[in-house]
Order: structure tokens, then C-alpha cells, then sequence
């Protein structure tokens, strides 16, 4: 279970580092099996390139086990990422393929290959998410497993049974959402880069493989969540919202222009929800 940095912003949209090492310092203290930065949830295509070293350097600094978000819709400038990225030896650096226009698979693997050149001994984690230009199917992925040695590992929407079945052949580790982490890691999932630990780091921890919590989940996400998403609010700015109703950091709402935010009302709404639904996840578990 991996929980992201999440970027709390000033009115102008400039990062408050000093909150921002607040919330690493309190995750650091955490059950969670590491952190990481520059998911969708962390506004990494906002980023600029000294804005994403010095996340990096507070990232690195926490002496839990990590992971660098190295992606950039720009190959070039993702690589240049990768190479900064190497240097602090996280566990494994996460890229995308490049999304400006789709890829065919002889250059998906040729952007996999020379990126695993430019990180040298740090393995990569592919993340392949429903909103990517090129959607990486299952049967691309022992293929590339085989080529590219360092490859270790996929960070997904997941599937169903089929989808498992196939994607399992390539010996990756497969990365699915907090709240689909119970019933998927049933069909093949080996964990999570979760959104449930937006909203409570131990508390997705602790829940991690419980059916009835992850149904509670899906009942809260229904009334509070799919209703922001028909809204047309980004990922960055539902799992800002999570962690606001999860109250154990002071992220704050904000996401980067021109993205729209949660508004305090709609936290406050559904506050009471979440902790009537989920006990599991408040009390001593933040």
C-alpha cells in the first residue's frame, strides 16, 4: 500500500513547502509500505522542472521507502526526469508513454527501452491509466516484461478476471486502485498506489483486503465522489477532496489552475458520511 504527495498550494498557486514536509513527515510515520510523488493525483504535468526536484528532495528526505514519478507528456523532458530522478536511488521511478499522440507497440517498447537505459539500476513502473493516449493492453505486456529486465511492475486501472488472467503472464507487479484493492487482488493484483490513502493512510492499510469495507467505499464514492467526477472535477482534485474529508493533513482543496476544486461545503457534506460508513478508516487510523 503507496500513498502519493499531494501538492498543497497558495492562492497564487505556488507550492507551500512547508506544508508539504508537514504531510511527508506525518506519512512517514505511517503503516503504509512507502510513498511516492508525481502520480495524476500529484500534478506532475504542473510541474516545473525545480518545483519537481525539490519535491523530490523532500520525498527522498522522509526514510521511508519511495518512489519518483518521472512522467511528462514530453519523451525528451520525461527522460531528463528519469535521469534527475535516478540520482536520489529511489526503489522505482513510474513514467508514462508519452501523450500527446499514440504510439504503436514497436515504440512503446523503444520508449521503454531507452528510458530503462537512462535510469540505469532503478526499476521502472509502468503507469498505463484509463485516461492515457496509448492504452497498453494485456497482451502487450510480457512482451515487454522479456525486453526490458527492469521493468518490474504496472500501475493500473486493473480488470476483470480475463484481464487479470492475461496481464498476470508478464510477471509484473500490477498496482490497482485503493478501492478496488479487495476484490482485485482476488484475480491477480499485488497492491495499491491508493486513493483510499488520500483519505486515511493506515486506514487503507488496515482495510486493504476487506470486502465489506471496500463495498462501504463504493456506497460513500457513490454519494460523494461520482458526483463531482459528473461534475467534471479532475482526479487531483477528487483525491484533494478525499484527504480533506480524511482531515490528517492540512492539503487543503486547491488544485492548479485551470482545474476546478472541491468546495468546503461539499467536504463538510461529506464528512459525516464517511465516518458513519467507515469507521475502519478515522479514529487512531487518521
Amino acid at each position: 500500500m503507496w500513498a502519493t504527495l499531494l501538492l498543497p498550494l497558495n492562492a497564487d498557486d505556488s507550492i507551500d513547502f512547508a506544508r508539504l514536509e508537514a504531510q511527508a513527515e506525518t506519512l512517514a510515520g505511517t503503516e503504509l509500505d512507502g510513498l511516492y510523488a508525481h502520480g495524476t493525483a500529484g500534478e506532475f504535468q504542473t510541474l516545473t522542472e525545480d518545483e519537481f526536484d525539490r519535491i523530490n528532495g523532500v520525498l527522498a528526505g522522509t526514510g521511508k521507502s519511495f518512489q519518483i514519478g518521472a512522467s511528462h507528456p514530453s519523451a525528451q523532458l520525461q527522460l531528463d526526469r528519469v535521469r534527475r530522478a535516478a540520482t536520489l536511488e529511489p526503489g522505482a521511478i513510474q513514467v508514462i508513454v508519452p501523450d500527446w499522440l499514440s504510439l504503436n507497440d514497436r515504440e512503446v517498447l523503444d520508449f521503454l527501452r531507452r528510458t530503462a537505459e537512462v535510469a540505469g539500476e532503478v526499476p521502472l513502473v509502468l503507469y498505463n491509466p484509463p485516461h492515457a493516449k496509448t492504452p497498453v493492453a494485456p497482451r502487450l505486456l510480457a512482451s515487454l516484461a522479456e525486453a526490458v529486465p527492469s521493468l518490474i511492475g504496472l500501475k493500473t486501472a486493473g480488470g476483470d478476471a480475463a484481464w487479470f488472467e492475461e496481464a498476470t503472464k508478464s510477471g509484473l507487479s500490477i498496482f490497482v486502485p485503493g478501492h478496488f484493492l479487495a476484490s482485485m487482488s482476488r484475480l491477480g493484483a499485488h497492491g495499491s498506489y491508493s486513493n483510499v490513502a488520500a483519505m486515511s493512510p493506515n486506514g487503507a492499510v488496515r482495510t486493504a483486503h476487506d470486502l465489506d469495507v471496500e463495498w462501504r467505499i463504493s456506497e460513500f464514492f457513490g454519494q460523494h465522489v461520482v458526483p463531482l467526477q459528473k461534475a467534471g472535477l479532475s482526479n487531483p482534485a477528487l483525491d484533494k477532496f478525499l484527504a480533506a474529508v480524511g482531515g490528517w493533513a492540512d492539503v487543503g482543496t486547491r488544485v492548479r489552475w485551470p482545474m476546478t476544486a472541491a468546495t468546503q461545503a461539499e467536504v463538510n457534506a461529506a464528512r459525516p458520511t464517511a465516518r458513519r460508513l467507515l469507521p475502519e478508516l478515522f479514529g487512531d487510523s487518521w
